[in-house]
């Protein structure tokens, strides 16, 4: 597991080494602010992307005697790293594009490049943000998930800027700057999402959704009278469950345990890289409670 995602973000290290390169390179040549903001936009992808890669070697360190549940949280924590380097792109891309309609200053270079780096972009792009997306999900890593969100936010902010260079080898050169803006809207709205995601799993805060599908596993175990103080919290690719559950009084505690067994193994069959720790009470203290 640790392996294929270290590959995974390794190469995208080098993908974003490049694109950054090359997309500053033609920015500066053609004096084009939606891709010089594309180039700001990739180096703060590099960054995340070298934030991934070590947050998901760290990541899968088994737990030890100071971090009782693991290393998990090391992936969220880089999540919302990122999410702060994407604002500070936005403010930056945001004044840039406003001072320049203000100013007048929109006149660019258009080359034969300029359609290059935009187009090579969206390929290199396209290709990472699967192969992300395809690791992220067989091993519920939010590092890498948010590191194809990068990648799949160029693809979207490369259209705009390939639509602004086409506009402006029109002679509407405002559209690049406009197009700039665009890339900023949409940096904004994926950062929202990928901000409260993280701060929500650093809060300890329950997913609903995974807390319903537990309830559910737990009920359709028939020998289960009655369940409460269900606790899920989530760190990295790694979820954590605690339950009370209520059984018939007259059982041995062989029995007992055996109930308990089967209502952990049904929801480590359901999730995942889960840890289920199950404290089993006699039916009649559901009155007490």
């Amino acid at each position: 597991m640790e392996k294929e995602k270290k590959r995974v973000a390794g190469i995208s290290v080098v993908a974003a080494i490049f694109l950054t390169g090359f997309k500053l390179l033609i920015g500066i040549l053609t004096g084009s602010l939606g891709i010089l903001s594309e180039a700001l936009h990739s180096g703060l992808d590099l960054i995340a992307a070298i934030i991934t890669y070590f947050s998901v070697r760290i990541s899968d360190k088994p737990a030890d005697k100071e971090h009782h549940f693991g290393h998990g949280k090391i992936e969220n924590f880089s999540a919302l790293i990122e999410t702060l380097l994407l604002i500070i792109t936005c403010v930056w891309i945001v004044y840039e594009a406003i001072n320049r309609l203000v100013s007048g200053n929109t006149h660019i270079q258009i080359t034969v490049w300029s359609y290059v780096v935009v187009v090579t972009s969206i390929a290199i792009d396209v290709t990472r943000s699967r192969a992300l997306y395809k690791v992220a999900r067989k091993y519920n890593s939010q590092a890498l998930e948010a590191d194809a969100l990068h990648f799949s936010t160029d693809i979207w902010s490369s259209v705009v800027v390939l639509i602004g260079l086409i506009c402006a080898n029109f002679g509407i050169y405002a559209a690049d700057s406009i197009a700039a803006m665009g890339v900023a809207i949409i940096v904004l709205s994926v950062s929202f999402r990928l901000g409260k995601r993280a701060i929500n799993v650093l809060l300890d805060s329950s997913p609903v959704a995974l807390s319903e599908d537990i309830s559910a596993l737990i009920k359709s175990v028939p020998e289960v009278s009655y369940y409460h103080d269900l606790k899920v919290r989530v760190a990295g690719a790694y979820t954590f469950v605690n339950v009370t559950i209520h059984l018939d009084p007259d059982l041995n505690i062989r029995d007992a345990h055996r109930i308990s067994h089967k209502v952990e193994e049904n929801i480590c069959k359901k999730i995942d890289r889960c840890q289920v720790q199950i404290h089993y009470e006699p039916e009649e203290l559901q009155k007490i409670i």
